[in-house]
């Protein structure tokens, strides 16, 4: 309880009576105990955090800061309070900002949250986020303030570099990207280079050999004809000619290889070609090789030329009898694929229905490393002596020159598998017409001119003799320019003779039918 008294005086001033009040004031005092309790409690759950924690009236007046606050700032107790006190510790371009949402809070009873820098007791500034609430009584008029300053430095660094990185991360991914091609055009390169070392050695190696059987023989048939000895004549033209067929073949090979051989593609039944070729393949690889031929019912016809084709797949037969030393299984398969996006992507060849002409053996199998190399001119796994190395590569060319592929299939001790993808022809494959035609085309009569057109001086030398003792008017041309000359006059040509590469582009394809009898097609 609470008394209160006041006392009545008379017109002399003296007191006459006392009048008093009893209050009872009991739960006001309990309120007020539990409020100092409560305040108490907040200070020292406030003290307990790590983080800053502050308090502040109604009216933005800061009253109470932890020890945190102090013992970062360096501030003494006290020197924070008040409405302004506490920006002495932001950072001047923060300062503005951080005002007018506090005072927004103020104004609207909204939650504060903001981020600023706070000055440490050294000097240095960090990022905090700032964020208070209000206090309410039962009937929703603000008490207090109380907020909290949480250090988020680190993670504002973080975050900085991380948009850093993101802003960057494109020029830096191309950046790589550029420096991983660079590597790759290097590393082509160096193979390249590397694959045209062996050409260059190969080549130098097996034409100095065939060379040498040329020269030496035409030098012993001269040394001999000075002798009056033309017995022996026969035999050194025997070698000559040999070595000079041989270096044809291996030409031949390396025009395949390089996709520089002159074809001629025509619709081709590939079944009756495997057929045809069934007992040539028998009596080459043995008796101890058993061989299988699976032909498609209803192949598709093949664009492609048969001869190539005929030396490719013997080719392949030949290596497959080598894998096998102690005999197996040869099996010879053609189909019908249809290659998708997805396949046209495994297979590097474009989307589209081909031709497949695959040969399998039983044989020792490859390791992956040396499936990577088959296709390289002049590698080979054979003895020396028992093999170029441009099989492989010939049969690559042909495929590639065809507007197909060729992909092998290998694992050591499970055999090998090569498929050749061949380009479908959209049409029957009539191949006895195409002969007749051919040999139409190829009939001559004695008296008809030809032009020959080549750089070589010998081999125009060695045509023009050839066919005039076959009657012929023969005319030479030394370049596509000089044989155009001759096209474009008044003089009659019946068939134009030529080994020059690109002539097309220079006009020759222009001949009308009724000036040549024959105008090959463009080489390459």
């Amino acid at each position: 309880m609470r008394a209160r008294a006041r006392p009545r005086r008379d017109e002399a001033g003296g007191i006459v009576a006392w009048y008093g009040v009893v209050e009872d004031i009991h739960d006001r005092r309990v309120t007020e105990e539990g409020l100092r309790a409560s305040e108490e409690q907040f200070r020292a759950f406030a003290q307990a955090i790590p983080n800053h924690v502050w308090a502040s009236r109604p009216d933005g007046h800061h009253y109470w800061f932890n020890d945190q606050v102090y013992a970062y700032s360096g501030a003494t107790p006290g020197e924070l309070d008040g409405i302004d006190e506490w920006s002495k510790v932001l950072h001047p371009d923060d300062l503005a900002a951080a005002g007018v949402a506090w005072a927004r809070s103020l104004a609207s009873g909204e939650v504060y949250e903001t981020e600023f820098h706070i000055r440490r007791a050294d000097g240095a500034y960090r990022w905090f986020l700032v964020r208070a609430e209000p206090v309410r009584d039962a009937e929703g008029a603000i008490l207090r303030w109380v907020g909290t300053n949480t250090d988020i430095d680190e993670r504002r660094r973080q975050a900085e570099e991380l948009s850093t990185l993101n802003t960057t991360l494109e020029e830096r991914v191309a950046s790589r990207t550029d420096a991983l091609m660079a590597a790759e055009e290097a590393l082509r390169q160096s193979q390249t280079m590397e694959a045209v070392g062996q050409l260059t050695g190969g080549l130098a190696h097996d034409f100095n050999n065939l060379l040498a059987g040329i020269s030496g023989s035409l030098e012993l048939m001269q040394t001999r004809m000075g002798q009056g000895r033309l017995g022996d004549l026969d035999r050194y033209m025997t070698v000559a000619q040999g070595a000079a067929k041989r270096a044809a073949a291996l030409t031949h090979r390396l025009l395949a290889f390089s996709r520089r051989q002159t074809l001629d593609p025509k619709p081709t039944n590939v079944n009756r070609l495997v057929k045809d070729m069934e007992e040539l393949v028998r009596r080459t690889v043995g008796p101890a090789v058993h061989l299988e031929v699976v032909g498609l019912a209803g192949l598709w016809p093949a664009l492609i030329d048969p001869g190539p084709l005929e030396n490719a797949l013997l080719n392949l037969c030949i290596n497959a009898r080598d894998a096998m030393p102690d005999g197996g299984r040869i099996t010879i398969e053609t189909a019908n694929k249809w290659i998708d996006e997805a396949g046209g992507r495994r297979h590097d060849l474009a989307p589209g229905q081909y031709l497949g002409v695959c040969v399998t053996d039983t044989g020792t199998g490859m390791a992956p490393d040396l499936i990577e190399k088959v296709f390289e001119p002049f590698f080979t796994t054979k003895l020396t002596g028992e093999g170029t190395g441009l099989g492989l590569s010939m049969v690559y060319g042909f495929a590639k020159q065809s507007g197909g592929q060729v992909r092998i299939y290998s694992e050591v001790g499970e055999g090998t598998t090569v498929c050749l993808y061949l380009p479908r022809h959209y049409g029957e494959a009539d191949e006895d017409e195409v002969a007749r035609r051919l040999e139409e085309v190829g009939q001559a009569r004695q008296g008809e001119t030809v032009l020959i057109v080549d750089d070589e001086p010998s081999v125009r030398m060695l045509v023009t003799e050839v066919l005039e003792d076959l009657g012929y008017t023969a005319i030479e041309a030394s370049d596509s320019v000089a044989g155009l000359k001759v096209l474009q006059s008044d003089v009659r040509i019946d068939l134009l003779v030529t080994g020059l590469p690109g002539y097309r582009r220079l006009g020759f394809s222009r001949c009308s039918p009724s000036r040549l009898r024959c105008c090959p097609s463009e080489p390459g």
